[in-house]
């Protein structure tokens, strides 16, 4: 048997091949969009993609399992549980007419790939609909399971969140109900051996969950001595309470991507190969209407941009940075270092951005001097606290809701970055804004957002911790999340 997991570091994201050796097939479970990378590593090693699958809809990419299925032929497996509201109704859509080979799979359904058998395993929770996939090496003997391909249900060291329903995609009293199934779910794990690994959807830094380990896989031995998620589970009131405490707010795109998942992602056929402009074009260009996204540091950006542009630099927040500032259906433009321009665009398209109309190299946009240039006054924290005291503006935290209430600065309005494109009626125009979070990051992208629509912005630099290393007053209170917001 074969087994490679495939690795997105910036959305955290794990999609796996699983090989028989002896017949040459495949499957792949919850491949991102761009899916020539799953093509090329399965040919590498011999094998022919024959079937994709998907443990749930997804929320945090755009899955590329009608893409592989329109590229290779594969059969689809997809989950048939948790009622008619949570199908994939992209099955019986494919280009030119007629439906993808699928099956659409119950609770403890099996099926093979060769000699290796795979077990569907309704694991609700997180989603409704969410399966697991059991794995046995039949080809090799074994009558017992090697690993489970556990998705959004066991993580290393946490569960799958179970509030994004309501917090992501705004179904009202979503979470508690999500939390006991997702309570009794845990209890099913009894029924596997200790040694059984775990093959997790998401690692340390993913949004899915909030303790995610930065070890790729696990067992569930491991998992149910030192998991504290799978420990609180032997109280379901308190597990409730524990599971939904202190989640992370769900990026502004996870909504998007759940709808887009469900219908059908439009097939691409290719990776996006955008055109190079010059940077003159950008002076036609009006930036309420098309995204010009900076990937230049922030620094570069702040002293001299393109007026009503973006900063979000091409780190290992792009995507999600990206996914939260920029609408579904948005046209693009690039500044950016010429070598990256494949790395920008796969990272686009896999948080559903399509729309890149083409890009600019960084270095010819700062030396060309005919191109107007826009700045963002970045002040001290002495210098903030003088303008705070003095009234003449009002303060935006744009950290999420556990770090606000751990502490901030007094009379601040508190949206986390991820959030803020939805929630702008909230930060009126009529004075000026100090924006900051924890160190200056967040701040920058979400300061470049306000000023390209139409805010007077200035970034705190350095955010909370210089404002406290500083000497400066800082209060902690109680904060109602988003979803629970009145």
């Amino acid at each position: 048997m074969f087994m490679r997991m495939v690795y997105d570091e910036k959305l955290a994201q794990a999609a796996y091949i699983l090989g028989c050796q002896r017949t040459g097939e495949a499957i792949v479970i919850d491949p991102e969009r761009d899916v020539d990378r799953y093509i090329d590593l399965a040919r590498a090693n011999g094998l022919r993609i024959t079937a994709v699958a998907e443990t749930h809809i997804h929320a945090d990419f755009v899955s590329g399992a009608r893409e592989l299925a329109e590229e290779t032929g594969a059969t689809v497996y997809v989950s048939a549980e948790g009622g008619a509201d949570w199908r994939s109704e992209w099955l019986t859509q494919k280009s030119g007419g007629g439906e993808y080979p699928h099956r659409v799979l119950r609770d403890g359904d099996k099926f093979n790939i060769g000699g290796i058998e795979l077990v569907a395993w309704h694991t609700p929770g997180h989603t409704p609909e969410h399966i697991a996939y059991i794995v046995t090496d039949r080809g090799s003997g074994a009558d017992e399971p090697i690993g489970v391909v556990t998705g959004d249900f066991v993580f290393v060291g946490d569960l799958g969140r179970p509030d994004l329903l309501e917090s992501a995609a705004g179904e009202a009293g979503a979470m508690e109900p999500a939390a006991r199934r997702l309570h009794e779910t845990v209890q099913r794990l009894d029924a596997l051996p200790d040694f059984v690994q775990i093959w997790p959807g998401h690692g340390a830094g993913s949004a899915c969950g909030k303790a995610l380990g930065a070890v790729p896989t696990s067992t569930l031995g491991y998992e149910r001595r030192f998991n504290r998620a799978i420990r609180e589970a032997q109280d379901a009131r308190g597990f409730v309470d524990f599971i939904l405490a202190g989640q992370p707010e769900p990026p502004l795109y996870f909504a998007t991507m759940k709808r887009v998942n469900k219908l059908g992602p439009r097939v691409l056929g290719r990776v996006p190969k955008p055109a190079q402009l010059a940077p003159g074009s950008l002076a036609a260009i009006d930036t309420a209407d098309i995204a010009v996204i900076d990937t230049r540091p922030w620094a570069a950006f702040r002293d001299a941009h393109l007026p009503g542009s973006l900063s979000i630099p091409l780190d290992r927040a792009f995507n999600t940075d990206a996914g939260s500032l920029v609408a579904e259906h948005e046209r693009i433009i690039l500044i950016l270092d010429p070598a990256r321009i494949d790395e920008a665009v796969r990272d686009l398209i896999r948080v559903g951005l399509d729309h890149i109309e083409g890009w600019v190299d960084a270095s010819a946009f700062e030396s060309d001097a005919s191109l107007t240039r826009g700045r963002i006054e970045d002040i001290t924290p002495e210098q903030a606290a003088e303008r705070i005291h003095a009234g003449d503006v009002r303060v935006l935290d744009v950290r999420r809701a556990t770090e606000f209430a751990a502490g901030h600065i007094d009379g601040a309005l508190q949206i986390a970055h991820t959030r803020l494109a939805s929630r702008l009626h909230e930060v009126p125009d009529e004075k000026p804004w100090i924006v900051h979070c924890q160190s200056g990051v967040r701040s920058a992208r979400a300061a470049s957002l306000l000023q390209r629509r139409g805010r007077n912005v200035t970034n705190l630099r350095g955010g909370m911790l210089a404002w406290t290393r500083a000497g400066l007053p800082a209060i902690t209170e109680p904060i109602a999340s988003e979803a629970n917001a009145s």
